[in-house]
């Protein structure tokens, strides 16, 4: 077995040992928070994250894929160059948010974001003081090491939450939960590798490599935001912030199949297909091809169990004011599949340096959403944007395809058998529910 190959596979392990357990917290967590919280409160936290997210990708220029996908990666002089551009950007973005607090407080008629913005805020002033060792560790496919790191984060931030919740059930629980989880990986991050310490400094050449590499991402990036936060920034001015809420929990179930292969696409196939590009095209290709069809066989056995009972673990999990989310679960984990056949393939193209097929694709996407999804809901209520907000980036996953074809790393026939899979395993889970008696997990709606 290869070095990489083994390095790939150990990664993927831990990056689902992590994600395993990362959900189970999560999830227990939930149950915990949603019988001291009312759904407004999660309503008003993602309006708030939906800002703070913005303003990250709209300052990303990708200084951790630089790291990774650069020769000059592990050079002192390049990791504190980019280490000082980091630091810059958390203090830009927390700039940021005292700016656009009093027009999202305005727009929204919601005069508590005039605090809430510019103080979660800080978090991103902490976060950027992070060690360069997080992308090292990345570079390196060092995934033990990150998943315990992002455990501690998430096990801190969620002790403070559920502690704040019980003694003051308030928005301000989950802001307190957020900046004792940035302050201790901040920490935490720069003991990873203590002997090679992060400082001021500011190489020409270094700076030129990454926002040279980065301009794609720093495209990419903030038309991502509107792509991915256009649903909670136009829902939040359609809906009420208690409905807001009930949809982001639905989405945080559903979400769980594509955030797994996320972070195996971000932590583990960019950083081995990296390691791949030099080879040449059609024997890169076999090897994408090769590797990434035991990921759909997966994603298509988890999702169809998701989809098929999603609604039952929002009626076991949650409390009743919470149950609305049952059938919204399964229409928006219908959309991951296409979604997670992008995530399993962009990487071959950051992997050879091209990233410029992302930002055509994710304006495609943003144009359907932020026109669809008024008209479906002023035509067909919250269903029909649900329903949009399942489908409207297939453009993003066809420009990206069209891309791969460029590049002679096309894999759509492995994406149309995958997806016959996918269908024929859901049409059986489908049927098994309808055995037991339980009808169609969309039976909310349908009533």
């Amino acid at each position: 077995m290869s070095s990489i190959k083994a390095l790939a596979i150990r990664g993927a392990v831990w990056t689902f040992a992590g994600y395993g357990m990362s959900t189970i917290l999560r999830l227990g967590s939930n149950l915990i928070l949603t019988r001291l919280l009312l759904p407004e409160v999660y309503g008003l936290i993602a309006l708030v994250y939906v800002f703070i997210t913005g303003l990250h990708l709209f300052s990303d220029v990708g200084i951790g894929p630089s790291i990774i996908q650069n020769k000059r990666g592990d050079d002192p002089a390049f990791l504190n160059t980019a280490w000082t551009i980091q630091v810059v950007r958390g203090v830009c973005l927390w700039v940021g948010s005292l700016l656009v607090a009093g027009p999202a407080a305005q727009f929204y008629n919601e005069p508590r974001l005039l605090l809430l913005l510019p103080v979660v805020g800080l978090n991103a002033i902490i976060s950027g003081f992070n060690s360069t060792a997080l992308f090292t560790l990345n570079r390196q496919v060092a995934i033990n090491k990150l998943a315990v790191y992002e455990l501690a984060g998430q096990i801190t931030s969620i002790t403070v939450t559920i502690v704040f919740a019980y003694f003051n059930p308030t928005v301000w629980a989950m802001v307190a939960g957020g900046f004792a989880s940035a302050l201790v990986q901040m920490v935490w991050s720069h003991r990873l590798f203590p002997e090679q310490p992060n400082r001021f400094a500011w190489e020409q050449d270094a700076v030129k490599s990454i926002f040279s590499f980065g301009k794609w991402i720093f495209l990419s990036t903030a038309l991502y935001f509107f792509v991915s936060q256009s649903d909670r920034l136009i829902l939040g001015k359609l809906i009420s912030l208690e409905m807001l809420g009930i949809y982001g929990i639905a989405f945080t179930l559903a979400d769980i199949p594509r955030q797994i292969i996320g972070a195996l696409s971000n932590k583990v196939i960019f950083p081995s297909f990296a390691k791949l590009a030099d080879l040449p095209r059609e024997m890169f290709r076999a090897k994408i091809l090769k590797n990434r069809r035991y990921l759909l066989v997966g994603l298509a056995a988890g999702l169809s169990l998701m989809i098929g009972f999603g609604d039952r673990l929002v009626f076991i999990l949650y409390k009743s004011n919470y149950h609305e989310a049952g059938w919204m679960v399964p229409i928006i984990g219908l959309g991951i599949w296409h979604t997670s056949l992008y995530f399993t393939a962009f990487p071959a193209l950051l992997a050879v340096g091209n990233a410029r097929y992302n930002p055509p694709g994710s304006l495609l996407a943003f144009l359907t959403i932020v026109v669809g999804l008024p008209l479906a809901f002023s035509q067909f209520g919250i269903v029909g944007a649900m329903f949009v907000i399942a489908f409207y980036d297939i453009p993003l996953y066809a420009v990206n395809m069209y891309g791969l074809w460029r590049e002679g790393l096309i894999c759509l026939g492995q994406d149309l058998v995958a997806t016959a899979l996918f269908l024929q395993l859901l049409a059986s889970v489908l049927l098994a529910r309808y055995l037991l008696g339980w009808g169609l997990p969309i039976n909310q709606i349908l009533q």
